[in-house]
């Protein structure tokens, strides 16, 4: 099936190509063919296509990976809660701070290995984070604070709107099934692949990121080409008119795509996005 849909691919017009970034366009190295890029990149300007990245992840720390590129290129980070357009704030979801609190007393008791909170000016963690994790942690949240107790958040003059939790990478949809139920609604977990867990504000998502760029471009959704790997992909894949899930992808990210292409490891964005050029 995912085969046939080739001729369908070809045939559309691409506006926007937006990529999920670990274990999509990096490889495993948390590496890419920068070279390679910059080519397709330069190539997509004179097009008129817009280059978003859409990740789970800092906005400090993805525009870390296009150290010269990064102003001319939009990012819809920290799952679609913060969205930057070519070095200017576009737009930011935000929880209350009631909210935060709430939502940290029911999820202390699930026993995360980890608990990041993420703000517009930095990731916050407790003091009583074991060092290693912390160092694990500061790569993704290169802004990040150390505060005595994450109820202490209150104190920070910042605008809270993702929680980033990690788990041993067992049973993740059991501890899906059980954050669903401690957070009621106000908030909802998706995972990001490796034991890792977000929680994101209900319709803040990778694919809210990109409709906000659609409107503001006057791009449609068919006009758009995706690529995820992990289940904070899935609304972003079926916004898209054309999806790619990797061959590295959970099971339903793969079902959620029109189509699956190679690995992370083998450039197949990169790939993918020289035949969509082509096309």
């Amino acid at each position: 099936m995912r085969t046939n849909k080739k001729k369908e691919r070809v045939q559309l017009t691409i506006k926007m190509i937006a990529v999920d970034m670990d274990g999509t366009f990096l490889d495993d190295q948390k590496e890419y063919n920068r070279e390679r890029f910059e080519v397709l990149f330069r190539q997509l300007q004179e097009k008129g296509i817009k280059f978003v990245v859409a990740s789970g992840n800092q906005y400090f720390q993805l525009k870390s990976f296009f150290p010269e590129l990064h102003t001319e290129m939009s990012f819809v980070s920290e799952n679609g809660a913060n969205i930057i357009v070519e070095g200017e704030d576009y737009y930011n979801a935000k929880l209350s701070m009631a909210e935060v609190l709430k939502a940290l007393a029911g999820i202390n008791a699930l026993g995360p290995t980890a608990v990041v909170l993420c703000g517009k000016k930095s990731a916050y963690v407790s003091k009583e984070m074991p060092e290693e994790v912390f160092n694990s942690v500061s790569f993704y949240y290169p802004s990040i604070k150390r505060l005595e107790k994450l109820e202490d958040i209150t104190e920070q003059n910042d605008e809270i709107f993702k929680f980033a939790l990690s788990f041993p990478n067992v049973g993740i949809e059991a501890k899906l099934a059980a954050l669903t139920d401690v957070l009621e609604g106000e908030m909802i977990p998706v995972s990001s692949g490796h034991g890792d867990i977000d929680l994101i504000i209900p319709g803040v998502h990778k694919a809210n990121g990109l409709a906000k760029l659609s409107a503001e471009w006057n791009i449609d959704p068919a006009e758009i080409a995706a690529f995820g790997d992990s289940g904070n992909d899935i609304e972003m894949l079926a916004y898209a008119g054309a999806s790619f899930a990797m061959e590295n992808a959970q099971e339903k990210v793969k079902q959620a795509s029109k189509e699956m292409i190679g690995s992370n490891n083998q450039e197949s964005v990169l790939e993918m996005m020289e035949l969509l050029l082509k096309a």
